[in-house]
């Protein structure tokens, strides 16, 4: 009778890991964390005193407490039925959105030219659409109001959407043509060697690596669109046909000021814009800082 011996094999000795020492911060670190708490809480505050005051029951709106002993969620419910705010958001959403397709359509080829074509007198078109950007909307709204009144264009989503595009369009043209003539245009023609043509090579090789920068002048586009109210106060007059910003000022009246429901609207004007910065901000970073490298 013969035993099968059966061979062991020697297991490997289990590493063990030292802990790893407690991180210690320096002063130095913890008085710029301190400092950066701070003045995120001093920015901070007047939001978190808006979200209050919209919560405040209004017979509360006088005392000088600063929670509301109640918080009074009908407001919204009531800004939102006893105005035109409905109305408001959306000639808003149209007009921002409107602009910000049209600038991207004008500045997309405008920036693309400036940056691969060394024709004469770039310096000067790029000096001219500098200039533009120099012109504020409050000097020119006379004259705007007179132009588009003539042409009985007032109260029309489509006026709003020209003038905040023509007024957006500088910074547009300039961020995207630092950003192409940060990408090299070896790449565009190493693709048309292969038989793409000018316009494929832009779309399918310039453009997705200039994502950055045309998020950047979106967003930038989008925000000060969705902020604009002096063109929108001038150009509109009928309730239902202005936009959020307008609509918010006529909680303001002549004797009485409805802070709740003015608050209660400038939280709903605000939410939009927070999220959509909140998903896009690492590509507005990166596009900010286009051509600042070579």
């Amino acid at each position: 009778m013969t035993t099968a011996v059966q061979k062991t094999t020697p297991r490997a000795p289990r590493k063990v890991t030292p802990p790893k020492p407690p991180r210690r911060f320096s002063p130095r670190t913890l008085v710029i964390a301190a400092v950066a708490w701070l003045l995120a809480a001093l920015f901070l505050a007047p939001y978190l005193e808006m979200i209050l005051t919209a919560l405040r029951p209004a017979k509360e709106l006088r005392d000088r407490t600063y929670l509301p002993s109640d918080l009074e969620w009908s407001n919204f419910i009531d800004v939102w039925k006893e105005s035109s705010l409905g109305d408001n958001l959306q000639v808003t959403l149209l007009v921002a959105g409107g602009a910000t397709l049209l600038v991207l359509l004008v500045s997309l080829p405008a920036a693309y030219y400036t940056a691969r074509v060394r024709f004469r007198g770039r310096k000067w078109f790029l000096l001219l659409v500098l200039v533009t950007q120099m012109f504020q909307p409050t000097a020119l709204v006379v004259g705007l109001y007179r132009q588009f009144y003539q042409l009985d264009l007032l109260n029309s989503v489509w006026t709003l959407i020209v003038c905040n595009a023509a007024f957006n369009l500088a910074f547009a043209v300039w961020i995207l043509s630092a950003y192409i003539s940060s990408i090299p245009a070896e790449l565009e023609e190493a693709a048309m060697v292969d038989g793409t043509s000018r316009f494929g090579a832009m779309v399918k090789v310039t453009l997705p690596l200039a994502l950055p920068g045309v998020v950047t002048a979106v967003i930038f586009t989008f925000i000060t669109s969705w902020n604009e109210f002096v063109m929108g106060l001038t150009l509109s007059t009928e309730p239902d046909k202005q936009p959020l910003t307008v609509g918010i000022n006529n909680f303001i009246g002549n004797y009485t000021v409805e802070w709740n429901y003015l608050f209660a609207a400038s939280v709903v004007a605000i939410v939009p814009v927070v999220v959509l910065f909140a998903f896009i901000e690492r590509h507005v970073v990166s596009g900010l800082t286009a051509g600042s490298v070579k």
